[in-house]
């Protein structure tokens, strides 16, 4: 059976499955912020694309985010199902990588594409509502790293997991 056969019998489970993988990751998420080991919340960095207003920018970007959440849980079945493996472990490994190209790669860049966010060489008092994460996303707390991996961890293992017992 081919990838995209495969990927449309399992479009329905999978849906079901990037749901409790996202909110699996935004529980830990949010969670970390909320317990003041991290001040990084990814929904409200998405949401302050769309808008400066605090309030909108949360619930926009948990929107974005949920749909994001099943674009990457749409990309992980596509790799299980392209190497004909799917194991907790592996969805682990997988977010583990996902995490550590978020916080070296992605968060770094995110000053020079998002509109409200001051650069590392902006000054105070420049009209930014956001501070750039910085590498690893330090900017946001010590433990912003351990949170963000433990999160994107968890996300590629419930993945794996569900996608195992799914059958793919």
């Amino acid at each position: 059976m081919s990838a995209t056969d495969l990927f449309a019998r399992h479009l329905p489970q999978l849906l079901l499955w990037g749901l409790v993988a996202t909110v699996a990751m935004t529980t830990i998420l949010q969670g970390s912020q909320g317990l003041g080991l991290s001040r990084l919340s990814l929904p409200f960095l998405v949401g302050t694309f769309f808008t400066s207003n605090r309030d909108r920018a949360t619930v926009i970007g948990f929107i974005v985010y949920l749909i994001g959440g099943w674009g990457f849980a749409m990309l992980y079945f596509l790799f299980f199902a392209g190497i004909g493996l799917a194991t907790w472990w592996l969805g682990a490994l997988l977010g583990f990588l996902h995490g550590l190209f978020l916080l070296v790669g992605a968060l770094p860049l995110l000053p020079y594409a998002h509109p409200r966010m001051a650069s590392e060489h902006d000054g105070p008092g420049t009209g930014y509502i956001l501070e750039p994460p910085g590498f690893f996303g330090l900017n946001y707390g010590r433990r912003t790293p351990l949170t963000t991996l433990l999160g994107q961890v968890v996300y590629g293992a419930t993945l794996g997991a569900l996608c195992q017992i799914g059958g793919v």
